[in-house]
């Protein structure tokens, strides 16, 4: 955990809105051993697995996920470093650099739900790690955090997949979502699974890669345009969106894995991109809507709305694009 952040709070108050992800019953025993309370449901006579002292409530059935994962102590299916503190993370800080917009969209959000509530609720999906950035959100007193992922860690609550939420409807304030939604198999159903757990005016904060490689082995499936992952939130208002990252960071991960796809190994190829990392810095004075073209991820900031957008408004929003990030850059060049 990064020095004076929080974990989740461990309170009861979520465990008022928690559900079954197959019928929507309410549970039963989610502290000892959770099943549904839906007599004619499955998971009445089965249960729910727990991993790592949660409750795994996950509708298997319908899920990529396995009930045999979650005999080991966690369930994750790929060795983590959840302290970012190994060899191989420092390693990646130092070739891609820290997120150069993370930090201060953080602190919008957080600002955005202070204005909303005296005691904000917010779900974090995919919160097995503190998202680089994301410091503000675990150090805010003024917010509830309930951390959910495929897997147990000292950053969640309770396991689950984001395409059947286990939550009533309309009951958090905030979901942050980063680095996700490139790992699950339908990333609409849960950026409609978002939409639904949230109130009328909840807050959504997402990042989501573009231009980047493979990462997650076989749990990686999708990447987004910045007009494809405006189209993903086209039921929620938009705040903000744009770039987390540039071309230069976009070509410093193809250079790692170009020289993995001559042979090198996961540990040879950074020590091969390491000599590169100059070249993110390249970012910093690039603009126009090119660097949208060519941007190693985007992120959206947006609020709940029961009007999605219309499909013709896309090509405005691509043109839009470019003339918000020129102006960003002129501001840039004059500074």
């Amino acid at each position: 955990m990064t020095e004076g952040a929080r974990e989740p709070a461990d309170t009861a108050r979520w465990k008022h809105h928690v559900r079954c992800p197959r019928c929507s019953s309410k549970l039963r025993n989610l502290d000892t051993d959770p099943a549904c309370s839906n007599a004619a449901c499955e998971y009445s006579a089965a249960g729910f697995p727990v991993a790592g002292g949660q409750p795994v409530l996950i509708d298997f059935a319908t899920s990529i996920f396995d009930r045999k994962m979650y005999r080991a102590e966690n369930g994750s299916a790929l060795a983590r470093d959840l302290t970012r503190r190994s060899l191989g993370s420092r390693l990646h800080r130092f070739g891609f650099g820290k997120n150069p917009v993370a930090a201060s969209n953080c602190a919008k959000f957080v600002e955005l739900l202070k204005q909303r509530r005296d005691r904000a609720n917010v779900l974090v999906v995919g919160g097995g790690t503190i998202g680089s950035g994301a410091d503000e959100l675990y150090n805010a007193t003024s917010i509830e955090l309930l951390g959910t992922d495929v897997f147990a860690s000292p950053y969640t609550s309770l396991v689950a997949d984001a395409h059947k939420l286990p939550f009533d409807d309309g009951v958090f304030d905030g979901v942050w979502i980063q680095a996700v939604l490139e790992h699950v198999l339908e990333p609409a159903t849960v950026v409609a699974e978002i939409h639904r757990v949230l109130r009328p005016d909840g807050l959504v904060y997402a990042e989501t890669p573009f231009m980047q490689q493979v990462h997650e082995r076989a749990y990686d499936f999708s990447r987004f345009t910045q007009s494809g992952h405006r189209w993903l939130f086209r039921r929620f208002s938009e705040i903000s969106a744009g770039p987390t990252s540039g071309a230069g960071v976009a070509l410093v991960w193809s250079i790692r894995y170009f020289s993995r796809a001559l042979g090198a190994g996961d540990k040879l190829s950074r020590l091969i991109s390491l000599p590169f990392f100059w070249i993110r810095f390249l970012d910093n004075v690039s603009g126009g809507r090119t660097v949208a073209d060519a941007a190693s991820g985007f992120y959206f900031l947006g609020q709940r709305s029961e009007d999605a957008i219309d499909p013709n408004e896309m090509p405005k929003y691509y043109d839009q694009q470019g003339n918000a990030m020129a102006t960003k850059a002129d501001r840039l060049s004059r500074k």
